[in-house]
């Protein structure tokens, strides 16, 4: 049994096992191999439920997508393994330009939500770009007429606004390349409350 949710990571597993019955390992090794695997940092990393202020408990997941082919496959897998649970998305685009050539397949993706947080875009050394800020993408997904997306200005601020957005549980994805990572072993070490003292 694979511990990984998602179609990609089966579809990775399958690449694993022919390259290593190819290589001539046991059948067995394989399956005990693939049965151990947790897979990578901050890809789907499961960080366990954690309690909100208000008393809602939340799985906490962290993961690197920042590309809209990456966050449909983790929603994906997010739908696959709790199909039961409302998919709560804390996103931090990552580059101004990365934003502006993607705009509207980010749109297009994250309108699928059940609920949206986006903070203002990891820069990693651009300078702004008009029109590819959090605030037009927020927008963009508004007109789509699905949900209705909170904007905060920095990753930090995901600590104060998510358990106004959280219930009881959600399924919270907090996804993106910049620091929104720290941002979520923070929460998951010190709580929502411990993360907004740091």
């Amino acid at each position: 049994t694979l511990a990984l949710p998602g179609r990609h990571n089966v579809l990775n597993a399958l690449a694993a096992a022919a390259i290593g019955w190819q290589l001539g390992v046991a059948p067995d090794t394989i399956a005990a191999a693939l049965e151990k695997f947790e897979g990578v940092g901050r890809r789907f990393n499961d960080l366990g439920v954690v309690t909100t202020a208000k008393g809602a408990k939340v799985r906490l997941i962290d993961d690197y997508g920042h590309h809209p082919r990456e966050l449909a496959a983790v929603f994906a897998a997010a739908r696959g393994g709790w199909p039961e649970q409302r998919l709560v998305v804390a996103f931090q685009p990552h580059r101004y330009s990365r934003t502006r050539d993607q705009f509207d397949a980010f749109a297009a993706v994250l309108s699928e939500v059940d609920a949206l947080v986006l903070s203002e875009v990891y820069p990693a050394g651009e300078a702004p770009i008009p029109g590819a800020d959090s605030k037009s993408l927020a927008r963009a997904i508004r007109a789509r007429g699905r949900s209705e997306p909170v904007v905060v200005g920095h990753a930090h601020d995901l600590v104060s606004v998510l358990p106004d957005v959280l219930r009881d549980g959600d399924l919270l994805l907090m996804m993106g390349a910049g620091d929104i990572g720290h941002v979520a072993q923070q929460i998951a070490t010190g709580g929502f409350q411990g993360a907004q003292d740091e």
